[in-house]
């Protein structure tokens, strides 16, 4: 009797045991072969159960779970790891899982490097593709996609500091970039001076960034060429999506209207939650900004040989700050900075054959910052300007078996106006005037990339560039051998409406070879001449959205740029990792840069208050990046020097250093970029990225004068300090549908920490006199970490 009890107590274990457990089968392949993985690691729960086996000879396993939630983990080396999540299962499960090598795997690093297949194979050098879509995993300042951010952990790329208006390539001056947004020129990259840019991110499919080999399509610019490809609407689906940071809200609508042929979407952001900055610094204390972009594009299939193409962007900021601007006679409480971008663009694409296309665009972009004093009488005293381009283009491509020929045209016609003083009701004020500046620019360029052999690609281009300097409007002769100034004037010269004043041009040649060392590495040689014709003329470290846009003319010769290069690329594990090292010297006439204490606030003549000279810069990049896999990423250095000089010519008072060379705004001999990428499973990743560079020159007084009991401080050699070394490490988490379900409504929350240890990095050190002594201080932006959330979803 006793026996039969304990086995009837047995068999009830028993049964409950096998109640509480159920079995996972399945069969693990190569997802292209379809061949069995023998020894691949079938984990629970990421081993913390540690419940787990090894598939057998045929791929298959076994696995007992207990009741509840799960998440089944697949690994094989070699191939990129596979998670699924499992509800509470009532029922044995099977799951058959297809495993991806890791070199077949698509590419998830932001940057390639243009050194392998299309990059060790293309006869270019210094050029960056950018993927957006890992640009949103990276950390950013209060959870805002930042391109400009993004493009300053390339090597070459820096910035001169935390809130700066644009980036230095290379050594160049911010406005030596040709920034275009979908074919559109960009003429103030970002929002609230340099914190934010100002590109829409969900409507960004790519950016290209060319600062070696620049193609002949490309002119008007000294140093590099920053090209940003807004998407085409989707001509099958619609689509929503949009997020909400502590700064900003965004939202894109994508829609077919007639399916197959026509689609269009708008995406815009607006920032209204200006209240929350002094969280992030003490330094945004007093200040309110609104800031916002908006793109409207649309894609027009008219039949397989024809489709049209439009877009129109407008951007703006409005940003208030007690802080006052200078203007003439004006007694204010505070200060407005205004400024738009209006931009439109047409292109229409005809495809003659498969092999022969000709693509035509029309564009217009307006750039108008304003000033703005409020007096204590509340009259507003503003100071606008403008500057407003409008051009048209046209290039054919040709497609050979061993040629790729690009031949086109261009014209652009400028208007600026330079500065306007409107004091309404204000009796202290009066109404000043710039003349306005006409100016045209005709183009044309001829490439080709020809594959001699499957060792040996050149790329050969031409560019000619015809700039004039149109009337109406004057100019002045001056002394030779004198300063210019008001005392040296000999004559005014009155040039009519359509009459040239002054014209420049000449060929821009472009060059690039490459030679196969073997399958996986190539050497690869650039030279490059450009020729800039228009120029920001600044007396700040980083131009202000305010400031003054002026093109080449009688007195200020355009800038022209040569540029040698040479570079090795490799790649390792079947294209798994990717190493390039990249050299370069560049030599530049004609720079603009500044006299001491220049003024060029509703200046008339601003060659008064410029000089002229050469630069060069030279360097060496060094990048090794992981783009596949779940732990991906780059490390880069960059060693670059930046120096400048005045002309021999110019007149020993206005000299900057006695005419000797000086370190250029922009020099930071040593920069050292890492970003790294860790994708845990289809929900969860998380990135951190690390900047480190020299301090950025600037200028210290070697004295002070007492004049009338005030103390002013002596100036002698330009940049002779340098402000103490910039480091910053951030982190994001960003977290994929949190429900685990797959669903046509995404969602991403993206979770952040900008500058994580704290780092009190200064941006600028600034003079201030204080009972009689002049003091140094250090000014910084973002002394404290920033800790932002965000939410991103998409509907489609």
């Amino acid at each position: 009797m006793k026996k039969h009890f304990y086995l009837y107590i047995a068999l009830l274990l028993v049964g409950f045991n096998t109640q509480a457990q159920f079995y996972i089968t399945g069969i693990v392949r190569d997802s292209i072969t379809n061949t069995p993985l023998e020894g691949a690691s079938i984990v629970l729960d990421y081993n913390k159960t540690k419940n787990g086996t090894k598939t057998d000879a045929n791929g298959k396993f076994v696995l007992t779970v207990s009741r509840g939630n799960h998440t089944l983990n697949v690994r094989y080396v070699g191939y990129v790891s596979f998670s699924k999540f499992i509800a509470s299962q009532q029922s044995n499960l099977n799951i058959d899982v297809s495993l991806t090598r890791v070199e077949n795997e698509l590419e998830q690093v932001v940057v390639t490097t243009k050194g392998f297949d299309q990059n060790v194979r293309q006869p270019l050098l210094g050029v960056n593709q950018i993927n957006i879509k890992t640009f949103q995993k990276l950390p950013s300042a209060f959870g805002e996609l930042d391109l400009l951010r993004g493009m300053q952990m390339l090597p070459g790329v820096t910035s001169v500091g935390e809130a700066s208006n644009g980036v230095n390539i290379r050594g160049g001056t911010t406005d030596q970039n040709l920034i275009l947004l979908d074919d559109t020129p960009i003429f103030n990259p970002t929002h609230m001076f340099g914190l934010f840019s100002v590109f829409p991110p969900d409507a960004v499919t790519n950016l290209d960034l060319y600062k070696g080999n620049v193609p002949g399509r490309y002119g008007g610019r000294a140093a590099s060429v920053v090209d940003i490809t807004l998407k085409n609407p989707s001509l099958e689906k619609f689509m929503i999506k949009g997020g909400i940071s502590l700064v900003s809200n965004r939202l894109m609508v994508e829609a077919p209207i007639v399916k197959d042929k026509v689609g269009i979407y708008f995406a815009g952001r607006g920032a209204f939650n200006d209240f929350l900055l002094p969280i992030a610094s003490e330094r945004l204390n007093n200040i309110r900004t609104k800031f916002g972009e908006g793109v409207f594009k649309g894609f027009w299939k008219m039949n397989p040989k024809n489709t049209l193409t439009t877009t129109y962007y407008k951007s703006y900021d409005n940003f208030q700050t007690n802080l006052l601007t200078n203007l003439p006679n004006v007694i204010g409480v505070s200060t407005f900075y205004k400024h738009y971008t209006n931009n439109g663009m047409m292109r229409w694409l005809h495809v003659i054959n498969p092999k022969l296309n000709l693509q035509t665009t029309a564009l217009v972009a307006q750039y108008s910052p304003k000033i703005i004093n409020v007096e204590k009488t509340d009259n507003e005293v503003s100071l606008e300007s403008s500057l407003l381009q409008k051009q048209i283009k046209s290039n054919i491509n040709y497609q050979l078996s061993k040629h790729k020929i690009e031949s086109g045209l261009s014209f652009i016609q400028y208007t600026i106006k330079p500065g306007t003083l409107n004091p309404n009701a204000s009796v202290s004020v009066k109404y000043i005037t710039t003349p306005t500046e006409y100016a045209n620019e005709a183009g044309w360029y001829a490439d080709d990339e020809y594959e001699i052999s499957k060792k040996l690609a050149v790329s050969m281009g031409i560019r000619y560039s015809r700039f004039m300097a149109m009337g109406p409007n004057n100019y002045r002769t001056y002394i030779s051998g004198e300063p210019r100034d008001d005392y040296s004037v000999l004559d005014t010269v009155q040039i009519a409406r359509g009459k040239v004043m002054k014209a420049y041009g000449g060929f821009e040649p472009r060059f690039g070879l490459r030679y196969n060392l073997s399958e996986n590495a190539s050497l690869k040689f650039g030279y490059n001449l450009m020729r800039q014709y228009l120029q920001i003329v600044s007396n700040t470290t980083t131009p202000i959205p305010t400031s003054r846009w002026k093109t080449s003319d009688q007195h200020i010769k355009p800038q022209i740029s040569s540029l040698i290069s040479m570079g090795y690329y490799q790649s390792f594990n079947d294209n798994i990792y990717d190493l390039s090292i990249e050299g370069y010297y560049r030599f530049t006439e004609n720079i603009v840069d500044y006299k001491p204490g220049a003024d060029f606030l509703l200046q008339k003549y601003p060659e008064t208050q410029i000089v002229q000279g050469i630069s060069k810069a030279y360097g060496l990049e060094l990048m090794v990046t992981k783009k596949k896999g779940k732990v991906n990423g780059w490390v880069n250095y960059t060693y670059s020097r930046a120096f400048n000089r005045t002309f021999e010519n110019v007149n020993p008072i206005d000299r900057v250093n006695n005419g000797n060379w000086y370190a250029s705004n922009y020099d930071r001999p040593h920069s050292l970029n890492s970003s790294l990428d860790i994708t845990v499973d289809k929900h969860n990743s998380f990135s951190f990225t690390f900047m480190y560079s020299t301090g950025r020159p600037y200028t210290e007084p070697v004295g002070f004068v007492n004049y009338l009991n005030n103390v002013y401080p002596f100036f002698d050699e330009r940049n002779n300090k340098r402000i103490p070394d910039y480091h910053r490490l951030d982190f994001a988490w960003n977290i994929y549908n949190p429900r685990m379900k797959d669903r046509r409504y995404k969602t991403r929350w993206a979770f952040t920490v900008y500058n994580l240890y704290a780092k009190k990095n200064v941006y600028s050190v600034f003079f201030k006199t204080e009972n009689g002594v002049n003091k140094a201080y250090k000014l910084q932006i973002f002394a404290a970490p920033i800790v932002s959330l965000a939410y991103n979803f998409e509907f489609q």
